[in-house]
């Protein structure tokens, strides 16, 4: 388990003012979604988070320390990215790429050990990859694609994830199967922030939302005192219509 902390952080945007600071302790077991309209900056933050590029001001602290003081395998050790897209540097296939997940826990030039290897399989099997597993990564449509990357976080085994619309490309059941593996992480205490755009998606599966709007702005905090018509509409610009289902709220454009 492991706490990824966002202390007065503000994400810098390239032609923007200084947004709204960023303060928020991001726990195992929870699973936060981050909802804003295109350009808003959600996947900025999310690689402010994950230290891939710096703050504006404030800092990012991984159990207490900032990240700028932690080397990347470190980080590896603990926290996966997943990203909206990826682009690949060498042919591989599916079963080469889900082992570089591996990777941060490999001395260098150290082969994958069996157990490696069945981690490896386990996320495969998990995300119905197994049958690909020798094809060519540059090969498979968009979907089957992000399942890769996907499998390759989850033999991470990481005790964070950050992912930057888990579900794209995605078809229906493939969403749901997804979303399904994230819930389940977080119940085995892994903390999950992810970025969305299906506002559905987030009332269904988040239990902490963050709204990010276009001029910096951010409201957060459980997902039930967020999930709130007249903000989301603010948000998106768009009038919604709200109904339930077994229970949960369901929104569609008015």
């Amino acid at each position: 388990m492991a706490i990824l902390e966002a202390s007065n952080m503000v994400v810098d945007i390239p032609g923007r003012a200084a947004g709204q600071p960023f303060t928020a302790r991001i726990l195992p077991g929870q699973r936060w979604g981050v909802l804003g309209p295109n350009g808003a900056g959600k996947s900025t933050l999310l690689h402010t988070l994950a230290g891939l590029r710096p703050p504006r001001s404030g800092q990012v602290l991984l159990d207490g320390e900032c990240l700028t003081q932690l080397r990347r395998r470190q980080l590896a050790q603990k926290l996966a990215v997943v990203f909206q897209e990826r682009q690949d540097s060498f042919p591989a296939t599916v079963q080469e790429t889900v082992l570089i997940g591996r990777h941060p826990f490999l001395s260098p030039w150290q082969r994958e050990s069996g157990s490696d290897l069945r981690l490896a399989n386990q996320a495969m099997d998990a995300l119905s990859l197994r049958l690909l597993s020798d094809r060519l990564v540059s090969t498979l449509s968009g979907g089957e694609r992000q399942r890769v990357a996907i499998a390759t976080a989850l033999t991470q085994q990481p005790a964070i994830w950050l992912a930057d619309e888990p579900t794209n490309h995605l078809d229906l059941h493939h969403q749901v199967a997804v979303m399904e593996l994230l819930h389940r992480q977080a119940e085995q205490g892994a903390a999950v922030f992810m970025c969305l755009h299906d506002l559905n998606l987030a009332a269904r599966w988040c239990d902490h939302l963050l709204l990010l709007y276009p001029d910096g702005e951010l409201c957060f905090g459980p997902a039930d005192t967020m999930l709130v018509p007249e903000a989301l509409e603010r948000l998106y610009d768009q009038k919604l219509s709200v109904g339930q289902i077994n229970g949960a709220p369901v929104f569609v454009p008015g």
